[in-house]
């Protein structure tokens, strides 16, 4: 019997969540399988895995075939490296402390790239929160300043009157008289 180990889909529509599973070849892709693996959740970011790694690996080493996608996940979480490892130790390439080794730096190294990556998304997207909250907290400043200006009680000028007297009112008059018969004749 020829053993696929590949991805059933489950969850509900558009928000879909994989099962990493081993079955037969022959089976469809939601029906019977043989063990179940692990699950794939593509809708996080990043997407989350969670994967009996032992098993996938009994089962690569017994001659199971991963699908494409199946393949990508086991190399990402280094199942795919551990069986080229437990190869060369089949075959007494090397030891298996030294292949022990090997691993665990390829894990360390990899979380430590991963985690690198997450913090360097996570602080761009901090900064871009950022610097909008400093734009919309500027434009609100200048909104509120012209609502204030436009509220405000505009000051009264008050005309200074001159006071005049009665004599002066008398030569204004007088004098404006004058004018009209000089324009007039």
């Amino acid at each position: 019997m020829a053993v696929k180990i590949r991805l059933a889909r489950r969850g509900r529509k558009k928000l879909a969540i994989f099962d990493i599973v081993a079955a037969d070849a022959r089976s469809p892709r939601d029906g019977k399988f043989i063990e179940k693996l692990g699950q794939y959740n593509p809708n996080t970011a990043p997407a989350t895995v969670t994967l009996k790694e032992d098993r996938a690996l009994y089962w690569l080493m017994v001659g199971a075939q991963p699908t494409d996608t199946a393949k990508k996940i086991l190399s990402v979480k280094g199942v795919m490296f551990k069986k080229h490892l437990q190869i060369g130790v089949d075959k007494g390439a090397v030891t298996q402390e030294t292949a022990d080794a090997r691993f665990e730096s390829w894990k360390n190294e990899k979380l430590a790239k991963r985690d690198a990556r997450i913090a360097e998304l996570s602080g761009a997207k901090n900064a871009t929160k950022t610097s909008i909250f400093e734009a919309e907290k500027k434009k609100n400043e200048t909104r509120a300043a012209a609502i204030a200006l436009a509220n405000a009680p505009v000051p009264v000028v008050e005309e200074v009157v001159e006071e005049t007297t009665a004599e002066e009112a008398v030569e204004e008059v007088v004098a404006a008289v004058e004018n009209t018969d000089e324009t007039t004749a």
